[in-house]
C-alpha cells in the first residue's frame, strides 16, 4: 500500500482529478437532483439508461470498427493523401480527415512530419478542419441521437469544410501570407510516436499476435471511453428536457434565418463538448425548439474549437495560421448551418 503521509497534497490532487471525470459529474448531477427535486430522480435515471440502451448497438459497432482500423494500421493510408498535385491533396485530405482513426495527440506528430517533409499547408488545413468533425464512431453516435439525415449532413459538411479551408489557404498562401507556418516542434509521446507513414495495412490482423493484442486493448479502451462520455451526455440531456424551458431555447436558437445559426455557432465555439457528448445534448435542445441549422452550426463550431483540436493546431503552427483555422472553422460552421437549414 502506498504511503501518503509524505505527500499530504496528493489526496487533494487525486480528489480534484476525480471531480473532472464524467462519472464524478454524473454522480454530482444525480445527487443534486435527489436533494433539490427527489421526485424527478428516477425519471432522470430512466431517461439516461433508455437513451444509452438505444445507442448501445451503435457504440458496439463503432468500437469494433475503430479497433479494427487501429489493429490493421489503416491510418497509414491517410499519408498517401499528401502526395501528388496540390489540388488532389486537398480533396483527399478533406476526405480522409473524417476517416482517420487518430486520437487527438496522434494528429500532432503525424501533421508535424508532413509539414516538415514539405506537405502544403493547404492540404494540412483541409485535414485539420475535417478531422475533428467526423470519424466512424462519431458518425454512428450522431445517427443514433439525431438520425441518419443529420449524421450524413455532418459528414458532408466535414468534407466541405475541409475543402473550403484548404482552397482558402491555398489562395492566401500564393500571396505569401503563410510563409514558414511551422513552429519548432519537439516530439513528445502521449499515444505513441504516431503512425508509420511508410507502412502498409495488414487487413487480416488476427494472423499476428501483437495486432490481436492491440485490437483487444483498443476495443476495451475505446469502449470504456465512449460509454462514460455517453452516460454523461444522456444524463445532461435528461436535465435539459426536464428543466430548461422550451420557449427559452426557441427564443435564442429557434426559428429560421441566419441570426439563430450564427448565434449557435458563436455559442458552440467556447462550449467544449466533444463529438460524443454533443449529439445527445443537441437532441435535447432540438426537442426544446432549437432549429436544425443552428444545431449543425453549433456542432461543427464546437468540434473545430474543442480543446484537443485547437491544441493540435496551436502546438505546431504560428499564431496567424491558428487564427486562420478558427476563422475558417466558425465561418464554415455558419455556412453549413445555413445550407442544412435550406435542405
Amino acid at each position: 500500500m502506498a504511503d501518503t503521509t509524505q505527500n499530504p497534497g496528493g489526496g487533494l490532487r487525486s480528489f480534484a482529478s476525480l471531480l473532472k471525470t464524467p462519472w464524478a459529474i454524473i454522480l454530482a448531477v444525480l445527487i443534486g437532483v435527489a436533494v433539490l427535486d427527489p421526485g424527478n430522480l428516477v425519471a432522470t435515471i430512466q431517461f439516461a439508461i433508455a437513451a444509452l440502451a438505444h445507442t448501445a448497438p451503435f457504440i458496439l459497432f463503432a468500437v469494433l470498427l475503430l479497433a479494427y482500423l487501429k489493429a490493421t494500421g489503416a491510418e497509414v493510408m491517410v499519408a498517401r493523401a499528401f502526395v501528388g498535385r496540390e489540388t488532389r491533396m486537398i480533396f483527399l485530405a478533406a476526405l480522409f480527415g473524417g476517416l482517420a482513426p487518430f486520437c487527438s495527440c496522434e494528429v500532432i506528430p503525424f501533421i508535424a512530419g508532413l509539414l516538415a517533409l514539405g506537405a502544403p499547408l493547404s492540404a494540412v488545413m483541409a485535414f485539420w478542419l475535417s478531422s475533428p468533425l467526423i470519424d466512424p464512431p462519431t458518425l454512428l453516435i450522431t445517427a443514433a441521437a439525431l438520425g441518419w439525415p443529420f449524421a450524413i449532413g455532418k459528414a458532408v459538411a466535414a468534407v466541405a469544410l475541409g475543402l473550403f479551408g484548404g482552397f482558402a489557404i491555398r489562395a492566401l498562401s500564393r500571396s505569401g501570407a503563410f510563409a514558414q507556418p511551422l513552429k519548432v516542434y519537439q516530439r513528445s509521446g502521449c499515444c505513441g510516436s504516431g503512425p508509420d507513414l511508410e507502412g502498409h495495412p495488414v487487413w487480416k490482423f488476427w494472423t499476428e499476435a501483437p495486432r490481436r493484442t492491440q485490437f483487444r486493448a483498443e476495443f476495451v479502451s475505446n469502449g470504456l471511453f465512449l460509454f462514460k462520455w455517453l452516460a454523461l451526455a444522456y444524463t445532461l440531456e435528461a436535465l435539459l428536457v426536464h428543466y430548461v424551458p422550451a420557449n427559452l431555447i426557441a427564443s435564442v436558437v429557434g426559428g429560421e434565418g441566419v441570426l439563430p445559426i450564427a448565434t449557435a455557432a458563436l455559442v458552440g465555439m467556447p462550449a467544449y463538448l466533444n463529438s460524443y457528448v454533443a449529439p445527445p445534448m443537441l437532441s435535447g435542445l432540438m426537442e426544446q425548439g432549437m432549429g436544425a441549422g443552428a444545431a449543425m452550426a453549433f456542432m461543427i463550431a464546437g468540434a473545430v474549437s474543442s480543446i484537443p483540436a485547437m491544441a493540435a493546431v496551436w502546438s505546431l503552427v504560428k499564431p496567424r495560421v491558428f487564427a486562420a483555422y478558427l476563422a475558417l472553422g466558425v465561418s464554415g460552421a455558419i455556412m453549413a448551418g445555413i445550407v442544412f437549414e435550406m435542405i
